[in-house]
């Protein structure tokens, strides 16, 4: 792998810088801080993917950056003879291939695998070989034994022998469940040639069976077949018996229907003829129907008038009634909002004097209870001053002149009596007080009789409100109620008005009792109407009756003909049941006969095809048998197969990790040799993969941490070196950060020399670090520095771009142009 060149935009601390890099030692250096570190995380991330990259998304694009500015970091590398362009931002990821203007892969994911797959190589697996730190030179002693065998072997390679291997044993597995099963199913040889030889002992039988049924069917065929044409002809001429027979009994039913039909339509035609003359007396009945008709039609419009005109004069009776009744009431409400303004009145009045006697009773209530509260508690602290002044009058008494003054707490001793007599002094006083306001407690007990009668007051006060709001009350719904009692008068006026408008539009003239008789007439003459419909229908049907009678007594007689030569020709026949019957026995027989021995074939032919599918069955089993074998030899020998193989893989594995340990130290003690002037000649990997420095032949117990350093740098480029020479891919990059912290100024001037000497087997190595006096030894100086004004990384020594509008412009249209990855390809 070989880097040409990395651009950055809005990563971490730089802003927007491209850096070129050659081949020989190429060395970044720059204080701590400034952002040199930063340029081979961008290299990590463009290639493996957030995971490559310390902290979270966000924090790694560029502080003073405006909102929504890209992040993107475009890596330029060549590997295994093509040319790669990969491209990464936060959201999308491309990979371009030997100069292509279309990604070969556009996903984020997507790429992160392919460049996986392209370099060999997992992100802890690169890091830990070429991609080298000062904390991780001993990433190896953090391991366990059999981890460190393990990540030696994947990182040189070894471990696709293991894929390999369990592949084969995978395969050894499957080949082995399939040679098991193959043997479960494989039938046993005796009973498949016991079962061939039955089936082919049933076949011989059966086909015995099927030649003795055949001759059998053929001779039963010949005798159905001499007896078959005498049974026809005699079923045939009994057939055109039974067709005359079924002839004959139809033509005397259709002899007795006509003449059936005769007679009705004879009796039909006489009625027709009798109806035609009564016909002619009922119209001269009917002749006053049409006239009584319109004049019973007449009084039923009459009658329903009527009617109408009782209901109309009711409603007007009711509604006169109604009107009475709201005028009453009218009169009564008339007087309401005169009422209503004089009870308003009155009420405010007493309200105002409620107010003004609810105002005075507080007034005189507070008086009272403060002056009963006050009298309470003098009372309450007299007696407190009593009970203390008591208490001290008896301590005095008790100490006597020596006792203590409650006042200004000295000795009493001349003064005694006159404190003495002071406090009874105030004890008389407070017994007199006290008493007062006992008396006076006493006093306040009862309620004053102002207040007796101010309390009356405001109860008369508040029944006669109570009463004069009830009153206002009825007032307002007797106002309101005039209202509607008045709009209805008009609506009952309008109504009634229209009522008797009704009325008198009624005809006269309805006379009940003829209207009765006329009923009454119209009925009879509609019966008799009805009798005349009916006989008129009898005789307008009397010419089509006449048509049908002749009809009818023409077939009758054609009838009667056919009839007769029906019998002619059925007496005539002759027919032999005997004779018939003898040869219906005979046939039946025969084809019974037939049918037996038909069915026997049938089964005999069933028997031999079953015998025949069970002979090829047992032929096609052994056949199989025979196939199975061969397949269960033919895995069995894979088997053994897969079994060498997986033995080969295993000594071969051992055969390398065997020679791993002494290769890796001998090309290591040589690093060390030339590192450390032949103090050191010798390092080795123990058992256990543990690196152990020898000094004439004898592990150095102890070394220094620079030493330390140094042992674990060798093994890095020992290990680097192997995985160029048999990884199978031409790794030819080597990155170093910050490695020369522990060692000094003689030793770095060795490793540089070191490094300048391997350049055979990695052209490009990159150099990290913050000492500055390792310039001498370097092909190419990149210098990185922190600008504390624009608080972003400066690059110098690579090419670099200036953050102006045109720049920034063109790469946020590079940014835009790229292909951006899905929801799910960004996560």
């Amino acid at each position: 792998m070989r880097i040409n060149s990395i651009r950055l935009q809005n990563f971490r601390q730089h802003q927007n810088a491209v850096i070129e890099f050659g081949d020989g030692v190429t060395g970044i250096i720059g204080p701590n801080g400034a952002g040199k570190s930063t340029i081979l995380e961008a290299i990590a991330w463009a290639l493996y993917g957030n995971s490559a990259a310390r902290g979270t998304r966000d924090s790694i694009r560029f502080s003073r950056s405006v909102a929504g500015t890209p992040v993107r970091v475009e890596l330029d590398f060549e590997l295994a003879g093509h040319r790669y362009r990969v491209v990464r931002q936060l959201t999308s990821a491309q990979v371009y291939l030997d100069g292509a203007s279309a990604p070969i892969a556009s996903a984020i994911t997507g790429v992160s695998e392919l460049l996986q797959r392209k370099l060999g190589m997992t992100r802890a697996e690169f890091f830990n070989t070429y991609f080298t730190g000062q904390k991780e030179l001993n990433v190896m002693a953090a391991m366990g034994p059999t981890d460190r065998a393990q990540f030696l072997s994947r990182v040189l390679g070894y471990e696709r022998l293991r894929s390999a291997q369990k592949l084969a044993r995978e395969r050894r597995l499957i080949i082995t469940a399939e040679a098991t099963g193959l043997k479960g199913a494989l039938p046993d040889p005796d009973t498949v040639e016991r079962a061939l030889a039955d089936a082919e002992d049933r076949l011989k039988v059966a086909t015995v069976k099927r030649n003795d049924a055949e001759r059998q069917h053929t001779v039963a065929a010949t005798a159905l077949a001499e007896v078959a044409p005498r049974w026809e002809t005699l079923q045939r001429e009994r057939d055109h018996l039974q067709e005359l027979t079924a002839e004959l009994r139809v033509a005397e039913s259709e002899e007795v229907g006509f003449a059936r039909d005769v007679e009705r339509l004879s009796r039909s035609l006489e009625e027709a003829k009798a109806s035609r003359l009564e016909l002619e007396a009922v119209r001269i009945t009917l002749q006053p129907y049409v006239t009584a008709m319109a004049e019973f039609q007449r009084f039923e419009k009459l009658a329903r008038e009527e009617g109408r005109r009782a209901t109309l004069a009711e409603t007007e009776r009711v509604i006169a009634d109604e009107l009475a009744r709201l005028a009453e009431r009218a009169l009564k409400v008339e007087s309401a909002p005169t009422v209503e303004a004089d009870t308003a009145t009155e009420l405010e009045e007493r309200r105002r004097d409620m107010e003004a006697v609810q105002s005075e009773l507080e007034e005189r209530r507070t008086l009272w209870v403060r002056d009963r509260q006050e009298a309470e508690t003098k009372r309450d602290d007299l007696r407190r001053t009593y009970a203390e002044l008591q208490a001290q009058r008896e301590q005095l008494v008790a100490l006597g002149e020596e006792g203590i003054c409650p006042t200004c707490t000295r000795p009493l001793g001349a003064n005694y009596r006159t404190v003495l007599d002071d406090v009874d002094e105030k004890l008389a006083t407070i017994v007199v007080d006290g008493r007062y306001f006992a008396n006076r407690l006493e006093q306040l007990e009862k309620v004053p009789e102002e207040l007796r009668t101010l309390e009356d007051r405001r109860r008369e006060l508040a029944a006669t409100q109570s009463a004069l709001e009830r009153k206002l009350a009825k007032c307002q719904s007797a106002v309101q109620e005039r209202l509607l009692i008045s709009r209805e008068i008009e609506a009952k006026e309008r109504r009634h008005k229209s009522v008797r408008t009704e009325l008198a539009e009624i005809p006269a003239g309805y006379d009940s009792t003829r209207h009765i008789a006329l009923k009454e007439e119209v009925e009879r003459l509609a019966a008799v109407d009805a009798r005349a419909a009916r006989i008129g229908a009898l005789v307008e049907r009397e010419p089509q009756t006449r048509r049908e009678y002749d009809l009818a007594a023409r077939q009758l007689g054609y009838v009667q003909e056919k009839h007769q030569a029906l019998r002619a020709k059925h007496a005539v026949l002759a027919f032999d049941e005997d004779r018939f019957g003898r040869v219906k026995a005979e046939y039946e027989g025969a084809a019974t006969n037939a049918r037996a021995v038909e069915l026997t074939l049938v089964k005999v032919k069933g028997e031999e095809d079953a015998s025949r599918m069970a002979a090829d069955g047992a032929r096609r089993v052994s056949t199989e048998l025979g196939a199975m074998r061969g397949k269960l030899d033919d895995l069995q020998c894979r088997k053994r197969l897969h079994d060498e193989i997986d033995r080969a893989y295993s000594d071969l594995r051992t055969e390398l990790n065997f020679q791993l340990r002494p290769e890796v130290s001998e090309i290591a003690s040589a690093f060390l040799a030339q590192l450390t002037d032949g103090r050191y000649t010798e390092l080795e990997l123990d058992d256990q993969y543990n690196v152990v420095v020898l000094e004439d032949g004898t592990p150095k117990p102890v070394i220094s941490g620079g030493e330390e350093d140094l042992a674990n740098l060798v093994l890095r480029l020992a290990i680097s070196q192997m995985i160029a020479d048999r990884a199978g891919q031409n790794f030819s990059l080597l990155i170093l950060d910050e490695v020369f912290g522990s060692l000094d100024e003689v030793r770095r001037g060795t490793v540089m020399e070191l490094l300048r000497r391997l350049q055979d087997r990695f052209e490009q190595v990159i150099i990290i670090t913050h000492i500055e006096n390792v310039r001498e030894g370097l092909d190419r100086v990149i210098t990185v520095r922190y600008d504390e004004t624009t608080g972003a990384a400066v690059v110098e020594g690579g090419r670099l771009f200036d953050v102006g509008a045109s720049d920034a412009d063109e790469l946020t249209a590079d940014a835009e142009a790229l292909p951006s990855a899905g929801a799910g390809e960004a996560a």
